[in-house]
């Protein structure tokens, strides 16, 4: 693996460290020692969704290996560019379940509030990589439509915070919005889905834990592992941190060739997790957008996967595996999805 110093991890505070990322992959490759080989792998140098990968999570891949789990999640290749039937720009019906500008309303009694577009980490399988932020985030207005949807809907009880990573905002203006939702009397619990826990561990520091600590709503933070070389002593500590702080957290992967497609994976993962204080909740099939189509698993070697997890594994460390499908009013096991069972196909 690349070292602390080799990635220049900066002892300072977590946002220097977020604008301090690499954005050139080249960067990245040289790091680990894989310039100018993987160039003939077809590296993507100039793409719409840029590469953004925090060095304290480039610090746990592994040098000279080009097919490290970690790397490829990240990693711009020009496989993105491959045109596959079935992948589209909003897999999971996101636009049309928008209430208001930055509000997604699709499950009874919750809502999820788009905070912002911006993340720690571009993810190449990101569902929303093509989401029209610009228009549809909840603050462009100090979160007043967002606010005055959720008072007017007595049914919702839990507000989902996600983007984008709604860890990337700083803490005043996090601690402002939870202040105004704690305001209205028939929400009862705050979840963020964040992957900063994971690849920007530092991003938990005491005055995140403070307002966390502060709110009487319940809490519950989803972060978002899909190997176990993720979880390093910093995260561990990252993430005990928050449940002393009376957080609740649960992990949600997702299943992707070439990185996690394999029992032994999937197995040290829930185990790891779950030594950090974390339950494996979701473990999700590859939502099918424009760019992701070379991470696809087929359903059925899905399913064979997931009866070796059972197999293996305790039943409370064994994630579900779901699939969002546009429309659906929940998440739909994998097990009752239909359709073609090939890569690309609504049921792959």
């Amino acid at each position: 693996m690349i070292t602390q110093a080799q990635v220049r991890v900066q002892p300072a505070g977590w946002q220097q460290e977020l604008a301090q990322g690499i954005a050139d992959p080249l960067e990245l490759l040289r790091l680990l020692d894989l310039a100018p080989r993987m160039l003939a792998e077809h590296v993507l140098i100039d793409t719409p969704f840029a590469t953004k990968v925090p060095r304290a999570f480039a610090a746990r891949m592994r040098r000279g290996d080009p097919g490290d789990p970690l790397l490829r999640q990240v990693l711009p290749i020009a496989a993105e560019t491959r045109a596959a039937p079935g992948y589209v720009a909003d897999p999971v019906g996101d636009l049309a379940a928008e209430a208001v500008p930055g509000v997604l309303h699709k499950y009874e009694a919750r809502a999820l509030l788009i905070a912002t577009g911006a993340c720690a980490v571009h993810c190449r399988y990101c569902f929303r990589r093509q989401f029209p932020y610009a228009g549809s985030h909840a603050a462009r207005d100090r979160w007043a439509a967002a606010l005055d949807y959720l008072r007017g809907d007595g049914s919702i009880r839990e507000v989902i915070l996600s983007g984008g990573d709604p860890l990337t905002l700083g803490d005043a203006r996090l601690a402002e919005l939870v202040q105004a939702l704690e305001d209205i009397r028939h929400l009862q619990r705050l979840r963020l889905h964040t992957r900063l826990p994971i690849v920007l561990p530092t991003r938990v520091d005491d005055r995140l834990l403070g307002w966390l600590a502060r709110s009487r709503l319940q809490k519950v933070v989803v972060v978002h592992a899909n190997h176990p070389n993720e979880i390093d002593d910093r995260v561990v500590e990252a993430v005990r941190r928050l449940a002393g702080v009376g957080v609740t957290l649960l992990n949600q992967a997702v299943l992707l060739a070439g990185v996690n497609d394999e029992v032994g994976a999937l197995c040290g993962l829930s185990e790891a997790l779950f030594a950090a204080g974390v339950l494996p909740y979701y473990l999700h099939l590859l939502d099918p957008v424009i760019g992701a189509s070379h991470f696809d698993v087929p359903r059925s070697r899905a399913l064979q996967i997931m009866g070796e997890l059972r197999a293996s594994l305790p039943g409370y460390l064994v994630p579900r595996m779901v699939r969002e499908l546009a429309g659906s009013r929940a998440k739909v096991p994998a097990e009752l999805l239909s359709g073609p069972d090939v890569h690309g196909g609504f049921g792959s």
